[in-house]
């Protein structure tokens, strides 16, 4: 195991923006909000529920107005169009902070700023805009005096590891090194956090039966067939882990040690297509209650067993309630009408009557969930 990454573990267990008492699980917001319940309503089922964070994939201010004075963290977005115009322009950059951000905080707990969302994956050519318009934002937000409150940072797809196994041998597509490099010394130097979006159900169905289900979905597994680093001897209890760990191994290939990572989207559809057999309300319920087990025991994957698993659920609400879906638009634990597609809690029970969800960070609970 390469030893920066014990080192960096040891730095981050004092006062990092990431590393918390407790571990949290928060629910994506969108991006389409035409097909969700009001804002009221949203920041209600957050409420009860005792959702602590959440990410919005713009800056709606109806959602940023309702969140304001709950205490609720909010990650917000800038689109990837977006991204185009501000990393041309650091005056667009600081207009944006201003109309989108400083007009409303304090009072709404705006703690993070998503840049665009897989834009190297989705848009190769916006490269150099990207990390430009990271630049203009954070100077934005020291203009503001806003940059020890609000971290910057870019969501990055799996796809940008393409070899994510085993974790120590992961490296960055080599394709984009220059890019990855600014962008890393960027997080580095602003004390932010890499941000990666990784669903396991996806890396499952690509392994063809390589890796059991079990694995995937945080279940146990007998010796046998247990899933180990053959560099590290690392012994790894979910894919999950192995992804969140072959992002750590990939930023230590470029010798930054010293960046957490945060997981920005993760989830399992409950439905799919007919040769989409395992995307099930069974298997989702399993996937997203194990997360949130998982997260809550308070340490991170092996290599970095001092920094917390911190992840947000994709998604909150379901676009559409039509019968013929495929896996990558059933992914939401609500309906757009705000009904629960199936029941979650904690503990693991799936006997909650009242058809409500559960999800909270450790010690803040709910076992009685309102009807969706």
């Amino acid at each position: 195991m390469r030893l920066e990454l014990w080192i960096g573990s040891l730095l981050l267990i004092f006062g990092t923006f990431v590393n918390a008492t407790d571990g949290f699980v928060g629910m994506n917001i969108g991006p389409d909000l035409s097909k969700t319940p009001s804002p009221e309503q949203v920041v209600g089922i957050l409420r009860t529920n005792q959702i602590t964070h959440v990410r919005i994939f713009n800056t709606d201010a109806r959602y940023l107005s309702v969140l304001s004075d709950t205490g609720i963290e909010v990650m917000v977005g800038v689109s990837n169009k977006e991204v185009l115009e501000i990393g041309k322009s650091a005056s667009a950059a600081a207009l944006w902070i201003n109309q989108r951000i400083a007009a409303f905080v304090p009072a709404a707990n705006i703690t993070a700023i998503a840049v665009g969302n897989e834009v190297l994956s989705s848009i190769p050519t916006a490269a150099d805009l990207l990390v430009s318009a990271m630049s203009y934002l954070y100077k934005a937000l020291v203009a503001s005096n806003l940059n020890d409150r609000i971290k910057v940072s870019t969501p990055f797809s799996m796809d940008m590891i393409p070899k994510p196994f085993p974790p120590s041998t992961a490296t960055f597509n080599s394709s984009w090194n220059s890019t990855v490099h600014e962008i890393l010394q960027f997080l580095k130097n602003t004390n932010s956090f890499y941000m990666v979006n990784a669903f396991p159900y996806r890396e499952y169905v690509r392994s063809n039966g390589i890796f059991p289900i079990q694995y995937a979905l945080f279940q146990p597994l007998p010796v046998a067939k247990q899933i180990v680093d053959p560099n590290t001897l690392f012994h790894y209890e979910s894919m999950l882990e192995a992804m969140v760990d072959a992002a750590y191994y990939s930023m230590a290939a470029f010798d930054v040690s010293v960046v957490p990572v945060i997981v920005t989207e993760t989830g399992w559809p409950w439905s799919g297509f007919d040769n989409e057999t395992d995307a099930t309300m069974e298997n989702a319920e399993t996937f997203n209650r194990n997360l949130i087990r998982r997260v809550l025991t308070g340490s991170g994957p092996p290599s970095r067993p001092a920094i917390l698993l911190n992840s947000y659920i994709y998604e909150m609400f379901n676009g559409d309630t039509g019968s013929e879906l495929g896996s990558n638009q059933s992914y939401g634990v609500f309906f757009g009408n705000g009904s629960s597609v199936y029941d979650l809690e904690l503990d693991g029970s799936t006997g909650n009557s009242s058809g409500g969800f559960c999800v909270a960070r450790k010690g803040g609970i709910v076992r009685a969930c309102k009807a969706g």
